[in-house]
């Protein structure tokens, strides 16, 4: 993976990058996405450094993202085990300052079995590296990605919001207004405390805007390897959530706060390079002049290699399997219902600069032939994005692996009517279907995941699933308490 700029390269240039701190902030992800960590003494931190590890609560994977234990005991982390330790691993490369809390130092860490020392199933960075990994070793391939965040701000503070209920809060802006170059003017320190903050913190973006909705932001990360890409991902986040702290602003990651107005996606870009820096995804400057690849699947994929169109095929034969994965939160499927209205994807289909299809393609004459990727739109921005990118290279490992045909036409020969005839296959559209598919004995989720990271992260979806389904909520409430 990319280190950061600031990454030792050994044991005694950590503690040089460290000399004269009294505390160094580690931080592991859960199966929600949540950073859990905590401040360590120096001392303390440098010992584990050069140790193998220390240890850390598996209870971070043994209970959800409001700290309720899961419904049922769960492989990693039970009363069974007595939520016993697990091993966390500090990774040197990704050594960080947090601008905004004096520069302290951050490290990353990832999670090993406490027994067998191999990586945790349901770890994130496990996760993704071993996906990563399994492609350099079978193809000779490194996996590129970049993420899109869009999200709602509130002019609100979580006392505020707890206070009302989490209803009728206010949003930054009124009104809508993609690209404005207006809107930020309103509140022009704290948009501009998003970039340069991101930028001091290690984690690079390209564009940065407002988007259609009332207080909505747009934030391109910078594409680069794609385990950096997920640590990046996960870090603006973190520091959009503390620069909002500092401005009474919560920025809202959540994919459908609003009914009847666009969610928040979280659009992930992907492609292969090889060890020259090549990209694998770009057809030859021969097939470029000449237009195209000779034995393309369709006019849409002409300006992809033959080993992207297989990718691609992977990814449509595999994505409704591994649904929970991208989208995996209850909130994640209202974007996706109804969503084509917004630009949300809810079929499996694909095709050639379509915003409209959940698979886009992005190559010549739209880009340099060096730029070609693929940008898979299903997520939202509640995704975890370790999970979202190990889902969607194992599947286009899979297709490149099996040579997989495309298994139809691209969006632009279907007619609106092939939703519900059956000739356009439809995506999940609930938490609770998603995640049984994921489950079934023979799901494509079990052949690239593994049965023990699918029956543990799937147990935590349905634990989710039945906190839903014992909820009474708002409009419950409004729709039958007089009138049933």
């Amino acid at each position: 993976m990319a280190a950061t700029s600031r990454a030792p390269k050994s044991l005694d240039d950590l503690q040089t990058a460290l000399a004269g701190e009294a505390k160094v902030k580690v931080a592991g992800i859960d199966v929600d996405g949540v950073l859990r960590g905590k401040f360590m003494s120096t001392e303390k931190f440098l010992s584990a450094a050069k140790m193998d590890g220390f240890g850390f609560c598996s209870v971070i994977f043994g209970w959800d993202i409001h700290d309720a234990v899961y419904s049922k005991e769960l492989l990693i982390s039970n009363k069974a085990n007595g939520y016993r330790d697990v091993i966390a691993i500090i990774d040197l490369s990704s050594f960080r300052r947090i601008p905004w809390e004096n520069d302290v130092p951050f490290f990353l860490v990832s999670f090993l079995d406490p027994v067998s020392k191999l990586p945790l199933s349901v770890d994130p960075r496990g996760v993704l590296k071993s996906v990563t990994k399994r492609i350099g070793s079978s193809l000779g391939y490194e996996c590129y990605a970049g993420v899109e965040y869009e999200y709602f701000n509130f002019k609100e503070t979580a006392q505020s919001a707890s206070d009302k209920n989490f209803t009728n809060l206010q949003p930054l802006t009124p009104g809508m207004h993609g690209y404005s170059l207006l809107r930020t003017q309103l509140n022009n320190d704290y948009f501009h405390d998003l970039f340069d903050e991101s930028l001091k913190f290690d984690v690079p973006i390209e564009g940065h805007h407002t988007e259609t909705g009332p207080g909505v932001l747009e934030t391109a990360l910078a594409y680069t390897s794609a385990l950096r890409m997920a640590d990046n991902a996960i870090l603006f986040k973190y520091t959009a959530k503390s620069t909002g702290m500092k401005h009474g602003v919560i920025p809202s990651f959540m994919a459908k706060p609003w009914n009847g107005l666009p969610g928040c996606s979280g659009h992930v870009h992907v492609s292969l390079r090889n060890a020259e820096e090549r990209n694998i995804f770009a057809v030859t400057d021969a097939e470029l002049k000449t237009g195209g690849r000779a034995n393309a699947a369709n006019e849409d994929t002409k300006f992809i290699s033959q080993e992207a169109e297989w990718f691609l095929a992977g990814i449509l034969d595999g994505i409704a399997d591994v649904m929970p994965a991208l989208v995996p939160t209850i909130n994640g499927y209202k974007r996706l219902v109804g969503g084509e209205a917004f630009w949300a994807p809810n079929a499996v289909t694909y095709g050639y600069d379509s915003r409209a299809a959940s698979i886009r393609i992005i190559s010549p004459p739209s880009c340099p032939s060096y730029a070609t990727r693929m940008e898979i739109r299903i997520p939202g921005a509640d995704m975890n994005p370790y999970f979202a990118l190990s889902a969607i290279f194992s599947l286009g490992l899979r297709g490149i692996s099996k040579k997989l045909p495309l298994p139809g036409p691209p969006i632009s020969h279907f007619k609106p009517e092939d939703r519900s005839n059956g000739k356009i296959k439809m995506l999940p559209t609930s938490l609770e279907s998603a995640t049984a598919r994921m489950m079934k004995p023979d799901s494509i989720a079990r052949e690239v995941f593994g049965n023990e990271f699918v029956d543990h992260y799937g147990g935590t979806r349905e634990h989710e699933v039945k906190l839903w389904n014992e909820a009474v909520t708002n409009w419950e409430l409004e729709r039958y308490l007089e009138l049933a």
